[in-house]
């Protein structure tokens, strides 16, 4: 494997830090408050770097995204690069893509993900057939995790999906074994609750998968309701009700049989795998993400102390400094080449579901020990919620929510290497 950048990964890398770096100030930040800095979204696409990872891949996303979470940026190039740029790109319909790629890439359409735990959620055909779902978290990619009281996560929503007969109204009589059966040829309805969705005040549409991990698109102006909800990061997030909502198959429909009517708890490959796909691709983008918050966290931290003195010399000289900013260094570096690596293997086609659990571990259990000790490390005024390394440490701790606990993450991969290839 090579993680070393292409000239045209590297430029755009370039392009995006200079972007960030001279609009994404303190000042700037502090002022946008808990919303969008629609001017530095605009500087973004005018430079055309979301459109820029068509050509980067992954990789390139992940490497914006280190540059973005360096300064936590308050735009949703995360969201919708992953959940609309690549999505479509790789999933879409040539229709949908020649209707949605132009907008994804000047930013007029801005893409969010409602993606549950596992993406098991009831739906109307569950409940008509008497069949039993998990109820699921809302918001992000992470599996089953239980909401925490003293940090704003995912709380169950569970979405529905209704889809109109495909001929005449009327079922078509059973067949035998292998004939598909009657479905839409492309839209539905879908009817739910999600009760936070990243950047969903900014989004003109949210893909949300049902429960068969088919993936949906939805316009936000055509939702029941976006209510306002205020994160631990400024996400710009919003609550998700659906209310028998007109909705888009992401993608061409896939065949569903009669045979897989009798069984309503395996859905198919084929309906899983672009469900998967983006998911994986979710997990390794915002562990990108994690990386930058984490290296601007510690930049930060050494900084202060190197000129921040105690004792009658500075704080960085001190051994116990110098080993906490070490261990948040190995752990900044670990995060970002796990992602690298998770990122790499996506691009190549290789299977990078292990590596994007992975990659997620460390995102979420390394990320939140970094961004503590890069306020630790800057003593009383790491407790100023108007210091720089605040913000720092609250979208740590948001992604954190957002990817999953470790223990749960870890329970995941476990299970993922217990099912494959024991040589």
């Amino acid at each position: 494997m090579d993680f070393t950048p292409t000239e045209e990964q590297e430029a755009a890398r370039e392009l995006a830090a200079r972007v960030f770096g001279d609009l994404a100030t303190h000042e700037r930040l502090r002022a946008a408050g808990t919303g969008t800095d629609a001017e530095l979204w605009k500087a973004l696409c005018a430079a055309g770097l979301p459109g820029a990872v068509e050509d980067t891949g992954l990789l390139g996303l992940v490497l914006l995204l280190e540059e973005q979470g360096r300064v936590t940026a308050q735009v949703p190039f995360a969201a919708t690069c992953v959940y609309g740029l690549l999505a479509v790109t790789r999933h879409g319909t040539a229709e949908q893509r020649a209707r949605l790629l132009p907008g994804l890439r000047d930013g007029t359409t801005v893409i969010t993900g409602a993606l549950p735990a596992g993406g098991v959620v009831s739906t109307a055909h569950d409940e008509a057939r008497g069949r039993a779902t998990a109820p699921a978290d809302g918001g992000g990619p992470r599996q089953g995790r239980a909401p925490n009281p003293t940090t704003p996560g995912p709380l169950p929503g569970p979405i529905g999906e209704s889809l109109p007969p495909a001929s005449g109204g009327e079922p078509l009589p059973p067949a035998s074994g292998g004939e598909p059966l009657p479905q839409a040829s492309g839209g539905g309805q879908l009817s739910g609750v999600v009760d936070w969705v990243p950047w969903l005040r900014d989004a003109t549409h949210v893909l949300v998968p049902d429960a068969d991990r088919v993936l949906w698109l939805v316009r936000t102006e055509d939702a029941a309701a976006v209510e306002a909800v205020e994160l631990t990061a400024p996400w710009s997030a919003g609550r998700l009700v659906l209310a028998e909502t007109p909705a888009e198959r992401l993608g061409a429909a896939a065949e569903r049989t009669w045979a897989d009517a009798e069984r309503p708890g395996a859905p198919t490959e084929a309906r899983a795998a672009a469900h998967d796909d983006v998911l994986a691709a979710a997990r390794i983008a915002f562990a990108g993400l994690q990386a930058g918050v984490c290296a601007g966290s510690l930049a930060r931290a050494v900084a202060y102390t190197s000129v921040r003195e105690q004792f009658g010399r500075p704080l960085a000289t001190h051994q116990a400094v110098q080993l906490r900013a070490a261990d948040a260094h190995m752990d900044t570096e670990a995060i970002r080449v796990t992602a690298y690596e998770a990122a790499w293997r996506f691009d190549e086609g290789l299977d990078a579901e292990a590596a994007a659990l992975t990659a997620a571990w460390w995102a979420s259990e390394a990320g939140k020990r970094v961004v503590h000790a890069g306020q630790h490390l800057h003593g009383g005024m790491g407790a100023d919620l108007d210091h720089p390394v605040h913000r720092h440490f609250l979208w740590g701790r948001q992604l954190d929510a957002y990817l999953g606990c470790g223990t749960e993450l870890l329970a995941e991969l476990g299970d993922l290497l217990a099912k494959g290839d024991p040589s």
